[in-house]
């Protein structure tokens, strides 16, 4: 037996090795981000045969793996919890087609939301797919989840949910483990049109199929020691009880242990679809009222029957929406107990109080920012400057944050940078109006779901500036490596595809790259595509503003460092902080003009050139 502390989504990993999987995709995204580098880091530790790859999205991800399973193999992919949206039409039809060996899809939500467009819950996902979903309490029980989803998935061939929430996803705990071996079964696809290219009748027929296999997995699942259980006393009736799941599970369980409030019984759904119905009407019927604590949206609470004996989100005892952290759920107990007249909870600081001692201490308050060098700072810089009256459309990625420097004006979704653009472009000309329209995606969004709305909108004749925003790097999530630099999952060397090739195929002809730390060429670039936006003969201009993450290739990324001083010329105008907004400049009160941090300059230089007054130096 070995030990380690392992991360939540190692955790995960593990048990994807420990139950024998042989195939797992992803495409990165918070909080799932470092499973597949954990499952690469075992493969390689043990040496596994298990094959690993970023797929370029998330249906890419599901369909590789959905292909390994009707091989027989065990399969796995991951995604956070909105990447289940872009792999959401291959789920619903690999539920009705099932499988052959096991295939895990592993949602991780964020409630909160943490680093997420939408607080989706993704049980909600599975009751709508029709598709089994655990939902872990903390890493060691979705390690065990993980390699029970395997079983269930081969035994019952359907595909099983694994949804960890983030704080399980980023929890540590100390787990043994045995050494892991390799998962020697042979790929052997079993032609059979009926089933793997089904029409719609026979689509009936598997849909009835499925419902069956949800009957009988039900029925496993309340056999399965742990997964749902409740610790009732046999012929004891209660006044109150509590009926929760994943995280928000573990956190009742430590307060209820710290209270020593042996008198309320709780109801662990650790699968809630198909749901328990037996164990939760066996619950019901020894409470008088039950609370359910669940995140991030009400599942459980809908399949309670009892209407009258449920407390929740529906009837306002529980937030609607946020995360359910320690404090909110030790209220939302409190708050319950009192309401029916039970003792209530030991006092203890409430989250109101908190907030009050923290803002005794007038730190202070900076919003989220690009880092200071990013080359996304001055690409934003120079088309804002060169062309100040456009639409901004833009798309998920640290460039978000363009938002402070009024780069951005939509975020709706992965890939909506390019389609939103394209559908501004139609509004306005049908109107007869030439609206100027720039649209910003990174390189890594590109190839996920850029390509598509490139095609269309080229196609259909829209005229916008495209800028990609080239830093080499999926920056974001983790580091993560993009078909451009021809780097594999596991370092390996795989097929570089620049990202002008790809463009080109799109039917685009004006591609040029710059390097937006030359500002002035930079902006010298928007401007001339713009006019090739305008001319009869032009179309959509795209711009390559390439230029490595500074955090992740400093050194190439800075190669000619420079030392820059603000002189007494500056004028305290505040555009180099308001409009440039890097890190390290900053009003300094003691001189009356702004000056550079030198702790956080990286020396890019890129500021040389904002200053209207010629301030801003090189020392």
């Amino acid at each position: 037996m070995r030990e380690e502390i392992f991360l939540g989504n190692e955790a995960v990993a593990l048990g994807l090795l420990e139950g024998g999987c042989q195939v797992v995709t992803s495409y990165p995204g918070t909080p799932s981000s470092e499973i597949l580098p954990g499952v690469i880091r075992l493969v390689k530790a043990e040496g596994l045969n298990t094959y690993t790859e970023w797929s370029t999205n998330e249906k890419v991800a599901l369909d590789n793996a959905f292909a390994a399973a009707i091989s027989g193999k065990r399969a796995a992919c991951c995604m956070k919890q909105v990447g289940l949206n872009v792999a959401a039409d291959s789920l619903m039809s690999a539920a009705y087609l099932g499988t052959v060996g096991g295939l895990v899809i592993i949602s991780c939500d964020d409630p909160g939301p943490h680093s997420s467009q939408t607080e989706q819950d993704t049980r909600l996902m599975a009751r709508l797919a029709k598709v089994p979903v655990l939902d872990p309490s903390g890493p060691e029980e979705a390690r065990a989840m993980a390699r029970i989803a395997l079983e269930i998935s081969e035994e019952f061939k359907v595909p099983v949910i694994l949804r960890p929430a983030i704080r399980v996803c980023h929890a540590r705990q100390n787990l043994s483990w045995e050494p892991l071996k390799s998962n020697e079964t042979k790929a052997a696809f079993e032609k059979d049109p009926t089933r793997w290219a089904a029409t719609p009748r026979f689509r009936f027929l598997l849909h009835k199929e499925l419902n069956k296999k949800l009957e009988e997995i039900a029925r496993r699942f309340e056999d399965l020691e742990g997964i749902n259980a409740h610790n009732l006393e046999q012929g004891k009736t209660y006044p109150f009880g509590i009926v929760t799941g994943g995280i928000p599970y573990a956190v009742v369980e430590d307060i209820l242990k710290e209270e020593a409030r042996t008198d309320i019984p709780v109801f662990k759904i650790g699968c809630p679809y198909p749901f328990p119905e037996r164990m939760a009407e066996q619950f019901l019927t020894a409470c008088e009222k039950v609370l359910v604590i669940e995140e991030t949206d009400a599942v459980i609470e809908y399949f309670l029957r009892d209407r009258e004996k449920v407390m929740g989100r529906l009837s306002g005892h529980v937030p609607a929406e946020g995360e359910l952290i320690p404090q909110v759920i030790h209220e939302v107990i409190d708050s319950a107990l009192k309401s029916l007249g039970l003792p209530p909870l030991v006092e203890e600081g409430s989250a109101a109080e908190a907030a009050a001692l923290m803002n005794q201490l007038e730190l202070p308050s900076r919003r989220p920012t690009l880092c200071p060098g990013c080359p996304h700072r001055a690409s934003f810089y120079a088309i804002r400057k060169a062309r100040p009256k456009a639409i901004f459309t833009s798309d998920i990625g640290c460039y978000t944050l363009g938002l402070n420097l009024g780069g951005v004006d939509t975020v709706l979704d992965m890939g909506a940078g390019i389609t939103m653009a394209s559908g501004f472009y139609h509004a306005y000309s049908q109107d007869g109006i030439e609206q100027p329209i720039v649209a910003t995606i990174g390189d890594s969004t590109f190839f996920h779901s850029g390509t598509a709305g490139l095609l269309n909108a080229v196609y259909n004749g829209a005229r916008f500036v495209l800028v990609i925003l080239d830093n080499q790097i999926t920056a974001m999530t983790g580091m993560q490596p993009t078909p451009a630099l021809g780097i594999l999952a596991d370092g390996s060397k795989g097929t570089t595809i620049p990202l002008e090739k790809v463009v080109a195929g799109c039917g685009v002809d004006f591609i040029e790259v710059v390097d937006p730390y030359d500002l002035v060429a930079m902006t010298s670039l928007v401007k001339k595509a713009a006019q090739y936006t305008m001319d009869p003969s032009g179309g959509i201009a795209v711009i390559i503003a390439r230029h490595p993450c500074v955090i992740a290739y400093r050194d190439d990324a800075l190669q000619d460092r420079k030392k820059v001083i603000v002189t007494d010329d500056c004028v305290d105008c505040n555009l180099c902080i308001e409009r440039f907004e890097c890190p390290a400049l900053y009003h300094d009160d003691e001189i009356g003009h702004t000056a550079v941090d030198q702790a956080l300059c990286i020396g890019c230089g890129v500021c040389l050139n904002v200053c209207p007054k010629g301030a801003i130096i090189e020392a």
